[in-house]
């Protein structure tokens, strides 16, 4: 027993050079704070606050939004005039499904086209504003759940918000997929020229570069306006940028395990399809959440920060007065002596 704790403690003792390096590196535009104490409220957040529990919730009103979302769109895409813009959005859905999913959505998607379930003011469209505003606001309910977060919004208030925050990402959606295919008309024409010998590779490359800044600011607006007390925070935040590179690593892996070595469809037969995408919409609810927790954990310390600042400035100002005090007194009792001399 003794030699087992005797063991523990030099374990320890090899850590600490860890964590005094962990202090003494300084994260610029962080206020001074340290790679240390990020670290710690970070994991604290992620340990104490239910984070899978959370991703759970978020990833069955996400899936429940899925097809909603789809029909939105696709209502949407007519009244959208720009040749080859349905195509590049059907690909670009395809880039974000994980793999021997597309086939399934290219089904629902054709159904949707061909049979036309209304216009815009059909009941099936509002339907899918309301579905996708409660697929938002099931995001900002995980967010609000955070360890670190304390203030929430009104049941209103958020719902009202989580349908603006919905239709704002389709806007972004919209100018991504819209962008693809000028740049994609751009590289052609550049080919047409004899400037470009090797379009496919352009091509590709640009709709990676796109579908990243998708991602990037997606999540960005999410985090802008999930939570209220982050609000004040900058658009672009750590947590984006950890929540984008997560992501596009997620992507790859999951379609590894996937394609290699998963055997749902084996198990499950075509219902092993939905089980692929709800997996994946769950790893990217838990990935949304890091990303957040991790703004919330700076937050957090910022306005730890930001408060014991301002309870140093008191203590140095009521030293300043006390001072003044003791100066006062002291020239009254010069002046008591001077008279009774």
């Amino acid at each position: 027993m003794r030699k087992h704790t005797i063991a523990i403690i030099n374990k320890i003792k090899k850590l600490e050079w860890i964590v005094r390096l962990g202090k003494n590196v300084k994260i610029p535009g962080l206020m001074g704070m340290s790679l240390y104490e990020v670290l710690k409220i970070y994991f604290l957040g992620i340990i104490k606050g239910a984070l899978t529990s959370r991703a759970g919730g978020i990833a069955f009103s996400f899936f429940m939004a899925l097809f909603p979302f789809l029909l939105f769109i696709l209502t949407l895409i007519p009244y959208v005039p720009i040749e080859g813009f349905q195509q590049d959005f059907l690909f670009m859905i395809e880039s974000l499904l994980p793999p021997n999913t597309a086939s399934s959505f290219q089904e629902v998607i054709r159904d949707i086209v061909i049979n036309k379930y209304g216009g815009l003011l059909s009941f099936g469209f509002l339907a899918s504003i309301f579905l996708m505003a409660n697929g938002v606001s099931s995001i900002f309910a995980g967010f609000e759940y955070s360890y670190h977060v304390v203030e929430m919004r009104s049941i209103l208030r958020q719902y009202f918000i989580s349908m603006l925050m919905a239709i704002v990402l389709t806007v972004i959606l919209f100018i991504v997929v819209a962008v693809t295919v000028y740049f994609e008309i751009g590289i052609n024409d550049l080919k047409a020229r004899g400037w470009l010998e090797n379009d496919v590779f352009w091509i590709e490359k640009g709709r990676f570069l796109l579908l990243v800044a998708l991602i990037f600011f997606s999540v960005s607006v999410l985090y802008k306006y999930g939570a209220k007390e982050v609000k004040q925070s900058t658009f672009f935040t750590p947590g984006s940028l950890l929540t984008t590179v997560l992501t596009l690593l997620m992507f790859k892996l999951f379609a590894i395990y996937v394609l290699k070595f998963a055997t749902y469809n084996q198990l499950y037969g075509s219902i092993g399809t939905l089980l692929v995408l709800m997996v994946f919409v769950w790893l990217n609810s838990i990935i949304l959440l890091l990303g957040f927790e991790l703004n919330a954990s700076i937050n957090r310390l910022k306005r730890n920060y930001i408060k014991d600042f301002e309870l140093k400035e008191i203590e140095v100002k009521e030293e300043e007065l006390l001072e003044k005090e003791r100066e006062l007194k002291d020239l009254k009792d010069l002046k008591e002596k001077e008279l009774k001399k």
